[in-house]
Formats: C-alpha cells, structure tokens, sequence
C-alpha cells in the first residue's frame, strides 16, 4: 500500500462506504487505494442503520451538527438511510411526555423520513408505565432508551425487573445509555458516580426474551471485565452498538476473539452500528467499522442487517 499524508487519509475515510463494492474482504486500506466516490457505490450494497443519535440541544456546550437539518444531512452524506434517535432532554428533564412528545415532532418535520424516535422512561416518576404505554400506543415507537446515572437510578431500582417484562410483553427494544461523555470531562455539578452494570447478568436472566441493546458500553469497566460480556450475551437477548469500541481493529478481533482487553470470542449478529451523533462526529464511528478487515457478509450485518432484526 503507497503511503499516504494525514490528510489523504482523512479524506478517504469519509468516502469508506465505497469500498463494499469490491471483492472479498474490506478494510481502510482498500478504501484508500480505491478513492472512489461515494455516489458511484451500486444499488446492491449495504446502507447504515444508525441506532444511537440524538436531536435537540446537548446541555453543556453547543455541537456541530446539533441542529436536527444538518444533522440529517450529515447523516445522509454518510449512507445512513436510518437512524434511532433519542433526545437530550431525556437527560434531566421531568416532563417526560413533553420531551418525548417534542422528539416526536423534530423527527417528523426535520427528520426526512430517517429518523425513528425512541423515547424514554424515567424510573424514579412512578407514572413512568402510562409513560411506555404512550410511547408504544400513541407514539407507535419501536423502543425506549434509558440513561441511568444521568436519569437518577440505577440498576438495582427496585422498578427496573417491571420494566424489563413490559417492554418484553410490548416487543419493544430497551436500549441502555451506559455513557454519554467521558467521566473526566463532565460539568462539576453532574455527578453520575459508578453503575451497578454487574446487576444486568442476573436481572435479563430473569427476562432472557427481551431485546436489549447496550449502547456507548466500552468504557464500562464491569462491561469489559474477565468473561463478563461473553456470559451476558449467552444468557439475554442483548446486543451491542460500536461508538466507543476502541482499539485497533477492535471490531474484527471481536469477532475473531483476539481483542487486546475484552476477552472471548462474539457473533456478529450481536453488533449495531452506532455512532453517538452529534456528540461524536459520525466518521469516529465509520472508522471503527472500516479499519478492520472484515468480510462482505459481516460488514453488511453491522452497518444495517442486524438492526433490522432487531427492529422486526
């Protein structure tokens, strides 16, 4: 392979997506050797289904992309044709109704027809089962997403086993925000301290049919400890997203069970495309996907065939 300067290499990530036009197996340095445009990629090849972004405002600072339009036509640039969206104001905001009522609307009117909403429940406000019955009926939502530590419990709250059987009962998909930002970079008043993330194992045991996904989970240190996801993953329907799986290659030594700090051997049908948009720019996700040499089949199931079984 020729080499190449900082910036050619940036440009050619941005244009990953072509490269599955090619055969056999996939990898960034195909992608740089082609430099072929995106627009040129057949009808055939795998689009992106995008299962963790988010509209309306961050909190603490203003992003690039936050604004719903943009975002959308970021998103687009990039081959995703879908994405599951949660919304900012799940994070402390009280009117649960209003906020999932609100993310309703953007995706509706600035969305483009890509944008699926997955509202959110909130635990500590004991209406939060009419709450899930209004996203699931009124909303015709496909799943909820919850942000412990950020929304104030965990997972030994004592109503979380009732929201595991009801979203199992409604076939809806719970998905777990185990990180939104760094711990070392958060406000000084947000104090989100550690989660009790080694409960998971015995309490999906109990509902082992629900459809859970865990998103933004690498830095979790319960998550990444010795055989702990392995034994998760057999014993619950729990699937993962890839926004902050890091390590080179960290994907394909997933699957091949090489993994420089996460031990055990993990299907592909388990891992979901997602990005954490607009907090993390959307490339940090694509790369994560195109540096590792996977082939055809497996990058088609992460970038959009494994989130429509889920969603099915």
């Amino acid at each position: 392979m020729k080499s190449i300067d900082r910036r050619t290499f940036l440009k050619a990530t941005t244009l990953a997506t072509a490269a599955l036009s090619a055969p056999g197996t996939y990898g960034l340095a195909q992608v740089v050797q082609n430099r072929v445009p995106s627009t040129a990629a057949s009808s055939g090849d795998p689009w992106i289904v995008d299962t963790n972004v988010n509209v309306l405002g961050w909190p603490f600072r203003h992003l690039k992309y936050g604004e719903t339009g943009a975002l959308v036509a970021k998103l687009k640039k990039h081959r995703v044709r879908e994405a599951w969206a949660g919304t900012y104001e799940a994070l402390f905001h009280k009117d649960i109704d209003g906020l999932n009522t609100r993310l309703v609307e953007e995706c509706r009117r600035h969305g483009d027809g890509m944008l699926v909403p997955f509202g959110s429940v909130n635990l500590v406000w004991p209406t939060w089962e009419k709450r899930l019955q209004i996203c699931h009926e009124v909303h015709r939502m496909p799943g909820v997403r919850i942000y412990p530590g950020y929304q104030p419990f965990d997972f030994d709250h004592p109503d979380f086993p009732r929201l595991l059987r009801a979203v199992a009962e409604r076939n809806l998909i719970l998905q777990i925000s185990l990180q939104m930002e760094d711990p070392r970079v958060h406000h000084p008043v947000v104090q989100i301290g550690t989660r009790k993330s080694g409960l998971l194992l015995n309490l999906l045991r109990e509902v082992p049919h629900a459809k859970i996904q865990l998103l933004h989970w690498g830095q979790d240190s319960t998550i990444r400890g010795r055989n702990f996801l392995p034994r998760l993953l057999a014993a619950a329907n729990v699937f993962l997203d890839i926004s902050n799986l890091e390590a080179t290659e960290g994907l394909g030594r997933m699957f091949a069970g090489n993994h420089w700090e996460i031990e055990g051997k993990f299907p592909v049908e388990r891992f979901l495309f997602g990005s954490l948009t607009p907090y993390f720019p959307l490339e940090c996700a694509m790369l994560k996907l195109f540096e590792s040499t996977l082939t055809r089949e497996q990058m088609a199931a992460v970038m959009e065939g494994n989130a429509h079984r889920l969603r099915a």
